[in-house]
C-alpha cells in the first residue's frame, strides 16, 4: 500500500489537485478580458459592492482547507509540510463528490492567536473555511474565534463529521432497536475534540446529556475531577457526579458505546455488560475498539455494530458530511453552520439509508444486499443521492435559522445540483419533470425480476408512471415484502385470468402471418412481450417496457408485429442521448436499422429531431458519412447527401439539417463556419445520424467509451405507440429514465 501511494503521489504532475481555467483563454480578446484590462471592471463592481464578489469570482465555490498538521489522523503532530498531501486529499473529496473548489494551505503556526489572525485575513478569499487536524484543545478555541470573527461558514470536520455521520447511524439504530433517545444511556470512550462535539450532537438530537458517561485514558470523567482540575475546559461539560471508575465500569448497562479513542481496548465481555440489543459505534482507526465480528459474536441478542472501515458494515465516514454541509452553505451564502444546519444533514442521512439503493452503489461495495436494517444503517459514500438530500436540507435549515444571505426553490436547487454532476441528469431533469405533469399507465413485461420490481417501485414514488407489472403475482408480490418495498404493485397474471380477448386480438393482427389461434392463445398466456405490446395495442396501458432479460431483437420483434410503426413511419430506429461536460447529441440509428436507404435515413432524422424536442433540446441535424458535400461520390455517400436534400425540401421539417458531412465537420463550428460556410448548420449539430447500423453502434460506444459521454437509451422512435426496449443490464436508474422517456411519448400521443 505505501508503494502504490507513493506512486500514486509522485506520478507526474506530483500531487493530487491542479488550478484549472473555467473561461475561454484563446484568443488576445479573452486574454484582455481575463487580465488587465477587461478585470477592472469586476474589481470596481466589487469595491462598490463586496457581495458582488460572489458574481464576478469563484469565492461563492472555494473553501479553504486549512491545517498546521498538529494532530493528522492515524500520524499525530507532523507539521504543517508533511500534512499537505492530506489536505489535497480533502480538495479531491470536496470537488469529487460536490464540485467544490479548494485551496489547501497548510499554516506552521503552533500559537492559537498566529493561526487564528492568519486564518481570519484570508476571509475575502473564501466562501467558508474547513479546519482540518489541529490538535485539541488548542481546535476548541480556534474554531470559536474564527466563528465570531467571520462572517462565512467555519467547520472543525474532525470535530462535527463524525458527530454529524454517527449522529444518522444512532437514529436508525435507535428505530431498529425499538429504544427512545431520551432513554438511552451513552458511553463514550476518549474525551478529545470528536468526542465532545459528537456527545455535544448526540444531546441536540434528543439524548439527555445525564445520560452521557464520558471516559478518557485515566477513566471516567467525573465532577471530583474536574474540580481537581484535571479535565480540560471543553470535556470538563461532561463529567458526572459518579464515582472513579474504568471504562468497563462505565459500559455496565449502557444502551450505546461510541468509541472515539484507541484500537483493542474493548473486550467481549464488556459487551455482554451492556444493555439488550446494544448499539456499538467502534470508531477508532485503522483498528476499532473492538472488531465488527467479534463484537457481533460476543452476544446472542442485536448488536447494531459502525466502526470507521470499509470493510466492514456501517463505516462512519466524515466524507458522507462535509462536501454536502459546505454545497449547501455556500448556495445559500450562510454566514455560519450552526447546529440546525448539522441536525440536518444528520436526519437526511437517516433518511437516504431507508430508501432502495442504487444498482451502481450496490456494485461499488462488492454485490452484496444493502437493505435498511442492522447492517445498514448509513448510506454508502458513493451513492450519488447524498449530495440531493443532504445541500438542499442544509440549505432550507440555513434559511430557516436565518444563517442564510439569499433565499432559493428548493426543487429547481435539486436540478441545479444534479447538473454538477453531468449533463445527462440536467436533461433527465427535463423529462422527469414531463413525466410527472400526467403520469401514464406502462406495461412491465418482466414483471417477476427483481430489478424491475425495483424500478417500479421507484416509479411510483417519484410520481413519473403508473407501472403495471405482468407476470405470477404470488411471486411479484413475494418479492416486493423481501425487498421491504413500502408499494402496492398493480399486477396482471396472463396465467391467471381470462384473457380470450388478448388472444382474439394477436389472432387478428398475425392470422395472415402463420399464427393460429391456439398459438395465440398460448402466446397470450405464455410470452409477457407479446401480452404486454396487446395491452399497448389495445389502450389498457399507455406504454411499454421490456428487454432486461431478453436479447434486443427478441424483445423488439413482439411490439413490432402487434403495436407496429406510427401511420407517418415506415421504420423504427434506436436512438441514444449522448451528454457530455457541456453539449448533448442524440445518436441514430444504432440499434435496429443495418442498412438504410435514404428513405430510412429520412424518417429516423425526423423522429430522432423529435425526440431531441421532448428534452427541450432544438434539434440540428447532420446526416454522417467519411466525405463532405459530395467530395467523394459512390453509393454509400449518396445515401446521406439524398436524404439530406428530401428533408430540406420537406416544408414540414422546421429545423436546420444538411449533410453528407464528416463527424468533425458537423460538431466543429468552426469548420460550419470557416470551410464549409454555405452549410445550412450555423452551430454544431446535435442530432448525428449515422450511415448504417455498423457505424452508429461503433461511434457511440466510442463516444461513451473513450469520449467520456454518458449514454442514456436506446430510445426507440418511429413506433405507433411508446414502446422502449432496455438493454440487459440496464440498472434501477435506466429503467426509471426510460419510463419517463416513454410518459412523455404517451403525453404527446394523447395531446
Amino acid at each position: 500500500m505505501d508503494e502504490d501511494a507513493l506512486e500514486y503521489h509522485g506520478g507526474d504532475p506530483p500531487g493530487k489537485i491542479e488550478i484549472a481555467t473555467t473561461k475561454p483563454t484563446n484568443t488576445q480578446r479573452d486574454l484582455s478580458l481575463a487580465y488587465s484590462p477587461g478585470v477592472a471592471a469586476p474589481c470596481l463592481e466589487i469595491h462598490d459592492d463586496e457581495t458582488s464578489a460572489y458574481q464576478y469570482t469563484t469565492k461563492g465555490n472555494l473553501v479553504g482547507v486549512i491545517s498546521n498538521g498538529s494532530a493528522v489522523l492515524g500520524l499525530g503532530d507532523i507539521g504543517a509540510q508533511a500534512s499537505k498531501p492530506v489536505m489535497e486529499g480533502k480538495g479531491v473529496l470536496f470537488k469529487r463528490f460536490a464540485d467544490i473548489d479548494v485551496f489547501d494551505i497548510e499554516l506552521a503556526h503552533d500559537d492559537t492567536d498566529a493561526f487564528v489572525e492568519s486564518v481570519a485575513a484570508m476571509e475575502p478569499t473564501f466562501g467558508g473555511i474547513n479546519l482540518e487536524d489541529i490538535a485539541a484543545p488548542e481546535c476548541f478555541a480556534i474554531e470559536e474565534r474564527l466563528r465570531e470573527r467571520l462572517s462565512i461558514p467555519v467547520f472543525h470536520d474532525d470535530q462535527h463529521g463524525t458527530a454529524i455521520i454517527s449522529g444518522a447511524a444512532l437514529l436508525n439504530a435507535v428505530e431498529i432497536s425499538a429504544k427512545d433517545l431520551a432513554d438511552l444511556e451513552v458511553t463514550f470512550a476518549g474525551a478529545g475534540a470528536a468526542a465532545v462535539a459528537t456527545a455535544r450532537f448526540y444531546v441536540s438530537l434528543g439524548v439527555k446529556r445525564e445520560n452521557i458517561t464520558m471516559c478518557d485514558i485515566d477513566g471516567i470523567l467525573t465532577t471530583e475531577r474536574a474540580e481537581a482540575g484535571d479535565l480540560n475546559p471543553y470535556n470538563r461539560e461532561f463529567a458526572q457526579d459518579l464515582p472513579d471508575g474504568e471504562l468497563a465500569d462505565a459500559m455496565v448497562d449502557a444502551d450505546v458505546f461510541v468509541g472515539l479513542s484507541a484500537g483493542g481496548i474493548v473486550s467481549q465481555e464488556m459487551v455482554r455488560s451492556m444493555a439488550d440489543d446494544p448499539i456499538i459505534f467502534a470508531m477508532a482507526n485503522p483498528d476499532p475498539e473492538i472488531g465488527y465480528e467479534e463484537a457481533k459474536a460476543a452476544r446472542d441478542d442485536t448488536v447494531i455494530m459502525a466502526t470507521g472501515r470499509s470493510d466492514y458494515p456501517n463505516q462512519v465516514n466524515n466524507v458522507l458530511g462535509f462536501p454536502f454541509i459546505f454545497r449547501g452553505a455556500l448556495d445559500v451564502r450562510a454566514t455560519e453552520i450552526n447546529e440546525a444546519m448539522k441536525v440536518a444533514a444528520a436526519r437526511a442521512l437517516a433518511d437516504l439509508a431507508k430508501q432502495d439503493v442504487p444498482d451502481a452503489v450496490v456494485k461499488a461495495y462488492g454485490d452484496e444486499p444493502l437493505q435498511f436494517g442492522p447492517k445498514y444503517i448509513i448510506p454508502k459514500p458513493l451513492d450519488a443521492r447524498v449530495l440531493f438530500e443532504v445541500a438542499p436540507a442544509v440549505a432550507r435549515a440555513a434559511i430557516e435559522s436565518g444563517a442564510a444571505r439569499i433565499d432559493l426553490d428548493t426543487d429547481r436547487y435539486v436540478e441545479r445540483l444534479e447538473a454538477r454532476l453531468g449533463k445527462s441528469r440536467e436533461m433527465m431533469r427535463v423529462v422527469l419533470n414531463k413525466a410527472k405533469s400526467d403520469p401514464k399507465r406502462i406495461a412491465l413485461a418482466e414483471g417477476t425480476n427483481e430489478t424491475i420490481i425495483r424500478a417500479a417501485s421507484q416509479m411510483v414514488d417519484r410520481g413519473i408512471a403508473q407501472p403495471v407489472l405482468i407476470g405470477d403475482e404470488n411471486e411479484i408480490r413475494e418479492t416486493v415484502a423481501t425487498l421491504g418495498l413500502e408499494f402496492e404493485p398493480d399486477v396482471v397474471d396472463p396465467t391467471s385470468g381470462s384473457y380470450a380477448a388478448y388472444a382474439d386480438h394477436l389472432y387478428e393482427r398475425r392470422k395472415r402471418n402463420g399464427i393460429t389461434r391456439r398459438e395465440a392463445t398460448s402466446m397470450i398466456r405464455d410470452d409477457t412481450n407479446y401480452f404486454g405490446s396487446v395491452m399497448v395495442d389495445r389502450g389498457d396501458v399507455d406504454a411499454m417496457l421490456t428487454g432486461l432479460t431478453n436479447h434486443y431483437p427478441s424483445a423488439l420483434r413482439p411490439p413490432l408485429q402487434v403495436i407496429g410503426t406510427a401511420a407517418d413511419a415506415d421504420y423504427a430506429a434506436g436512438v441514444y442521448m449522448l451528454t457530455f461536460k457541456n453539449r448533448v447529441v442524440f445518436v441514430a440509428d444504432a440499434t435496429v436499422n443495418q442498412a438504410p436507404d435514404e428513405d430510412v435515413l429520412e424518417e429516423v432524422t425526423r423522429h430522432t429531431a423529435e425526440l431531441a424536442r421532448r428534452f427541450d433540446v432544438e434539434p440540428r441535424a447532420a446526416l454522417l458519412s467519411y466525405s463532405d458535400f459530395g467530395s467523394v461520390d459512390n453509393e454509400g455517400t449518396r445515401k446521406p447527401r439524398e436524404a439530406a436534400r428530401q428533408l430540406r425540401e420537406d416544408p414540414t421539417i422546421e429545423f436546420p439539417v444538411d449533410g453528407e458531412m464528416q463527424a468533425d465537420t458537423a460538431v466543429l463550428e468552426e469548420m460550419l463556419t470557416g470551410t464549409y460556410e454555405f452549410s445550412e448548420l450555423e452551430k454544431p449539430a446535435n442530432v448525428l445520424v449515422f450511415p448504417n447500423l455498423e457505424a452508429g453502434n461503433i461511434g457511440y460506444k466510442l463516444l461513451q467509451r473513450l469520449g467520456g459521454a454518458e449514454a442514456t437509451g436506446p430510445m426507440l422512435v418511429g413506433m405507433d405507440k411508446p414502446v422502449h426496449v432496455l438493454q440487459r443490464g440496464d440498472e434501477v436508474k435506466d429503467i426509471v429514465n426510460l419510463a419517463a422517456v416513454a410518459t412523455v411519448d404517451a403525453q404527446s400521443d394523447s395531446s
